[in-house]
C-alpha cells in the first residue's frame, strides 16, 4: 500500500482548516511563507507531518500521533490519517481498534469502510474483507475503490467477464482512478475487446503519460495487429520507464524476433534473464532463438536450465533429448525421454527413443540387458496388440525376427496419417541402424527427411543423420 498517496488526500483538508492558513494559499506556497517560529503547534504538527509524509516512512508519520496537539485529537480526517498510517506501518492490532473506534462514531463513512477492507486486505482476512466490500457497495454502488478491489479478485479467478463490469462500475465512481483504468484495459484485451481496451490504455497515458504498464499494454495491442515496429516501439517506453520488468524484455524479444532482430531478441531475453534468473520462460525463449538458428550447443544449455528452474516444465525435456542424441550423449537423452515419457504415456515415440538410448549405449544391442524390461512394461501402454505402436515396441524388444520386422514395414505402408507413417518410418530406419545396417538405415532417414511439413519431432533427428 502506498501511504502518501492514501495520506495526502486527508492532509491538504487539515492544513486549510487551520487558522493559521489562509484558505487560497497552496501547502508549498505555505511552507515558504511561514515561519515556523510563528507556527501554533498545531499547524508545526501538521506541518512536520507533512514533509514526514513526503520524505520519510510510514512508521515516522505514525509515532508523530503520540506527540499529537490536544486541540487535533479529536479531529475525524486526522485519525482516518492516522488509521492509514497504521496499516502502512503494519500495526495491525492498532489499526484495527482505532477503526473500530472511528467506526463507532461514523457507521456511514465511506473512507473507515475502505480503511477496513484494507486492512482485511493486508492481514489476509478474506472474509473480513468480502464484509466490508459489501458494506461499501450497499453505501456507495459505484465506489471506485471497493469495485477495483471486487474486479482484482475476479481476474485472480480468470473471470475476465464480471471483473470488467466491475472496472466499469468503478471508473463511473472515479474515472481516472489508474488501477481500474488498468484492470478495464487488461480484462478487455483478455475478452478480445481490443478497441476498448485502446481507449483504457491511452487514458491512462493522458492522466499519467510515464504509465509504463500502459505503454507495455498498447504494445500488446499493436502486436494483435501484426505491427511489431509500433510494438516494439512502445514497449521500448515501458523499459525506459522502468528497466527491472521482466515481463517488458519478455515481449520486447518477441516482437524483435518477429522483425526478424533475432540478435536484439536474444539480447532481451539475456537481460529478462539477468532480472530474474530462476524463471524458466526467458530461458525457454532464447533456447527456441538458439535452436531455430542450429546454435544447438546454446540451445541445450538453455533447455537444461529450463528444467533446473522449472522441473515440471515437461515440454523441454523433449528437446534435451533431442539434442542430447544429436551429440551422442545416450544417457542424458534417456533420463528427459524418459521425464518426457512420464508426462505423457500415450506418445509412443518416448519409449522408443528410450529404448534406442539404451541400445546406442553399448557396443553390442544385445547387452543392453535393461531395455527389455522397461518394454515389457511400456507395451502395457499399447493394449492393442495389432496396433502399429505394440508392434513397433515388441520389434525393439525382440530385435527381430525378420517376419516381424516385414509385418512392421507393411503395416507402415498401409498407414493413412501422414504424421503416423512417417514417426514409425523413422523408428523402422532406427532399428536397422541399432542391428548394424548403416546403409539401409541411411536411405530410409532420407525418406523421412523428404517429408513436407511434418509434424513430429523425429524428423529433425532423420535430418541430422542425412546431414
Amino acid at each position: 500500500m502506498n501511504f502518501r498517496n492514501f495520506a495526502f488526500a486527508f492532509l491538504v483538508a487539515i492544513f486549510f482548516a487551520l487558522p493559521n492558513f489562509a484558505a487560497d494559499v497552496s501547502i508549498t506556497e505555505s511552507r515558504q511563507n511561514q515561519s515556523a517560529a510563528n507556527d501554533s503547534p498545531a499547524v508545526a504538527f501538521v506541518r512536520r507531518l507533512s514533509e514526514v509524509l513526503e520524505n520519510g516512512s510510514a512508521e515516522e508519520a505514525a509515532a508523530l500521533f503520540q506527540s499529537m496537539p490536544a486541540e487535533l485529537k479529536n479531529d475525524f480526517d486526522l485519525q482516518k490519517l492516522h488509521a492509514s498510517l497504521l496499516i502502512s506501518a503494519a500495526r495491525y492490532d492498532d489499526a484495527k481498534k482505532l477503526i473500530s473506534e472511528l467506526e463507532q462514531k461514523n457507521s456511514s463513512d465511506i473512507e473507515i469502510k475502505e480503511l477496513k477492507m484494507m486492512l482485511a486486505k493486508v492481514t489476509g482476512n478474506s472474509s473480513a474483507k468480502s464484509a466490508a466490500l459489501k458494506e461499501i457497495v450497499a453505501l456507495d454502488p459505484n465506489n471506485s475503490s471497493a469495485n477495483t478491489e471486487l474486479g482484482q479478485e475476479q481476474v485472480l479467478k480468470h473471470k475476465y467477464k464480471p471483473a470488467k463490469n466491475y472496472y466499469a462500475k468503478a471508473l463511473k465512481g472515479d474515472p481516472k482512478n489508474l488501477d481500474a483504468l488498468f484492470g478495464y484495459g487488461q480484462t478487455s484485451y483478455y475478452l478480445k475487446e481490443i478497441e476498448n481496451s485502446k481507449r483504457a490504455f491511452n487514458k491512462m497515458l493522458e492522466i499519467d503519460p510515464q504509465n509504463a504498464q500502459a505503454h507495455a499494454y498498447i504494445a500488446k495491442i499493436y502486436a494483435e495487429d501484426e505491427n511489431y515496429m509500433r510494438a516494439e516501439e512502445c514497449v521500448l517506453k515501458a523499459i525506459a520507464i522502468d528497466d527491472s520488468n521482466y515481463d517488458f524484455y519478455m515481449d520486447l524479444g518477441t516482437y524483435q524476433r518477429f522483425r526478424g532482430k533475432f540478435k536484439d531478441a536474444e539480447k532481451a531475453w539475456t537481460n529478462a534473464i539477468k532480472i530474474n534468473p530462476q524463471y524458466f520462460l526467458a530461458y525457454a525463449y532464447r533456447a527456441g532463438l538458439y535452436d531455430e538458428q542450429n546454435f544447438y550447443d546454446k540451445a541445450l544449455e538453455d533447455y537444461r536450465m529450463v528444467i533446473k528452474t522449472n522441473p515440471q516444465y515437461y515440454f523441454a525435456y523433449e528437446s534435451v533429448g533431442m539434442l542430447a542424441w544429436r551429440i551422442g550423449n545416450y544417457d542424458e537423452a534417456r533420463a528427459a525421454f524418459e521425464k518426457a515419457y512420464s508426462y505423457n504415456k500415450a506418445n509412443v515415440s518416448y519409449p522408443l527413443m528410450i529404448a534406442a538410448c539404451y541400445y546406442k549405449a553399448v557396443k553390442q544391442p544385445i547387452q543392453a540387458v535393461q531395455v527389455k524390461p522397461f518394454l515389457v512394461k511400456a507395451m502395457k501402454d499399447f493394449p492393442d496388440h495389432d496396433s502399429l505402436e505394440y508392434l513397433m515396441l515388441r520389434l525393439y524388444h525382440d530385435l527381430g525376427p525378420s517376419n516381424a520386422e516385414n509385418l512392421v514395414s507393411r503395416k507402415i505402408q498401409t498407414e493413412s496419417n501422414s504424421t503416423k507413417k512417417g514417426k514409425m518410418t523413422f523408428y523402422l530406419a532406427l532399428f536397422d541402424e541399432i542391428m548394424g545396417r548403416d546403409e539401409l538405415a541411411k536411405k530410409i532417414y532420407s525418406e523421412v527427411a523428404s517429408l513436407q511439413s511434418p509434424m513430429f519431432f523425429e524428423f529433425r533427428l532423420a535430418e541430422w543423420k542425412v546431414k
